[in-house]
């Protein structure tokens, strides 16, 4: 390549029914919908989504090893707990988790939590692939599920930090 090619203007657009669409096991439930990502744009350092959080809801408490994860909150509230200490989220809100920062995101509210994420370098996509089941855009939600009897094996795979408990 030559330095003209990187100069070179592009754009990725994704409507709003477009991406990789997955159903979450317990204890988030809800969906997680991958806009981009390496294998559907040219760039390869990040990749990003939405996350549909029903009240009551949580994304359980973990860290990563490799990756920065942002995620802004565009719909609803809840908290979001960073090695032990609780903060509240509102619409609005951006919080950027470092390699190794401990978090638990909770929907305390009584509407759906929707957060954008992007995750630096990219790989959420894989832990989505490993335990979601795929959706599509209007279905109804399936009745819970448990998280995949491997998940160990996949969080060590995609060198998360455990939880504290």
């Amino acid at each position: 390549m030559s330095a003209e090619d990187f100069r070179q203007p592009s754009a990725v657009i994704s409507g709003p029914e477009d991406g990789q669409s997955l159903w979450q096991p317990l204890p988030s439930r809800g969906y997680v919908t991958v806009k981009f990502s390496p294998q559907n744009m040219p760039y390869d350092t990040f990749s990003s989504g939405i996350q549909l959080l029903p009240p009551g809801c949580h994304i359980r408490e973990h860290g990563h090893q490799q990756n920065h994860e942002l995620v802004f909150v565009y719909e609803g509230t809840g908290t979001v707990t960073i090695e032990g200490e609780t903060t509240p989220l509102e619409p609005g809100s951006a919080v950027l988790f470092g390699r190794y920062a401990r978090h638990r995101i909770d929907n305390t509210g009584d509407v759906d939590m929707k957060l954008f994420w992007v995750f630096m370098p990219p790989g959420l996509e894989d832990w989505f692939n490993a335990i979601g089941r795929p959706r599509q855009p209007g279905e109804p939600m399936p009745e819970p599920f448990p998280r995949p009897e491997n998940v160990a094996e996949v969080q060590q795979r995609m060198r998360f930090v455990p939880p504290r408990s």
